[in-house]
């Protein structure tokens, strides 16, 4: 890192980032407070190389929601449904077994799949969807549920503790945890914009009791909306705690909020300063994490480029079909190719490698090299 090229407020930080010192919570609000974004791309991009090298990574996968009926009635999100509402769906077993298959005849690896608080699904219809997903190809990770989902089921689905909903969704082919449903952890902040959803120790807890049974899981933050620059470093605070008692989430993956169509349309959506400042503040505070997402979903593709040269390592995946964000009023594309990921990556200065659900390049991965602990090691390389 060229020391030079940082303001004399903001140096002392940069020393620590250079020799990889842990930085504070006040010099993380003193980050997100700076207006040299050139300074914190500076920075973050030392820890990513540190991390990462050159590489920028992507995942083939495959997005399915389920639905979007759902008990809760979030002030944030456009996507959940009543039965009656003209924008409910479900789809049935046989329609997304059949999606996932098609997309297994273009080589993803990973299935992604979230769903709303569902008021009538069986525990059967869960355990069956999972299994026949898994009887396609025992390769194919099957990414799902949120940790409020998994709260859900719990209690009102299995009716079963958490760490027994996780062990039975486990051997019915659950692959990895979504991060979903973290949105910001201030407790007044989840009072006005999620009501009713689990609250931050909820969430965390579901978390830790997967990663205490192996298990490996994303992470998000939802920012941008009516929370302050304390809770977000608060929201990371947290986060990089759980990393240190458990090293279990695999990624960090940040999204500001989308306005557009819910009843929170008045607040203004975060700029692509912003965005980038973000990730790099991330980045530079997560030092216990080795990989940050840019959600180009939520981004946009040229943005998601830039944010390679703030922190970021990885671009996420070809996704195919999502829902939630586009309902909300995304106007990004709905799926990438392989091509388009690749292309933008090197246009960026850096080398894109293809990665599965747990970050490990499927391209300089051999079949036998040793999977994350609890995971099994079957993937075939690219």
């Amino acid at each position: 890192m060229n020391l030079s090229l940082i303001p004399n407020d903001l140096r002392p930080i940069a020393e620590k980032v250079e020799s990889r010192q842990r930085i504070s919570e006040a010099e993380a609000l003193r980050l997100y407070r700076s207006n040299d974004i050139n300074a914190l791309g500076i920075m973050a991009s030392a820890v990513r190389e540190q991390k990462n090298g050159n590489v920028a990574t992507y995942i083939l996968n495959r997005y399915i929601n389920y639905s979007n009926l759902c008990i809760l009635s979030c002030q944030f999100c456009a996507f959940a449904a009543k039965k009656r509402d003209a924008h409910a769906f479900e789809r049935s077993i046989d329609d997304i077994v059949a999606a996932v298959q098609e997309s297994l005849l273009v080589g993803i690896t990973e299935v992604h799949m979230v769903g709303g608080l569902h008021p009538t699904l069986k525990k059967d219809w869960y355990l069956t969807l999972l299994q026949r997903l898994h009887a396609l190809d025992s390769n194919l990770i099957i990414k799902a549920f949120t940790a409020i989902e998994v709260r859900h089921l719990a209690q009102r689905v299995f009716k079963l503790s958490i760490a027994d909903t996780l062990t039975v969704l486990r051997e019915a082919g659950l692959g990895a945890l979504t991060g979903g449903g973290a949105e910001i952890f201030d407790a007044g902040v989840r009072d006005e914009l999620c009501r009713g959803k689990e609250s931050a120790e909820e969430w965390l807890d579901v978390h830790r009791t997967w990663h205490q049974m192996g298990g490996r899981s994303t992470c998000t933050m939802l920012y941008g909306h009516i929370e302050t620059l304390e809770q977000r470093v608060d929201h990371l605070r947290q986060l990089r705690e759980l990393q240190d008692e458990t090293a279990g989430f695999t990624g960090f993956v940040p999204f500001a909020f989308e306005p557009q169509t819910t009843i929170l349309a008045h607040v203004k959506s975060a700029s692509a300063v912003e965005q980038l400042r973000n990730l790099a503040v991330s980045r530079i505070y997560l030092d216990n994490f080795d990989h940050l997402t840019a959600y180009w979903v939520s981004m946009g593709l040229p943005l998601a480029q830039i944010s390679l040269s703030y922190g970021v390592d990885d671009l996420h995946g070809t996704i195919m079909e999502e829902m939630i964000f586009h309902m909300a009023g995304a106007k990004t594309p709905q799926e990438q190719t392989v091509a388009t990921l690749e292309n933008v990556i090197r246009e960026a200065g850096r080398e894109p490698v293809q990665r599965d659900s747990f970050y490990r390049h499927l391209s300089r991965v051999h079949p036998s090299a040793p999977a994350p602990p609890g995971i099994e090691s079957e993937l075939v390389c690219a």
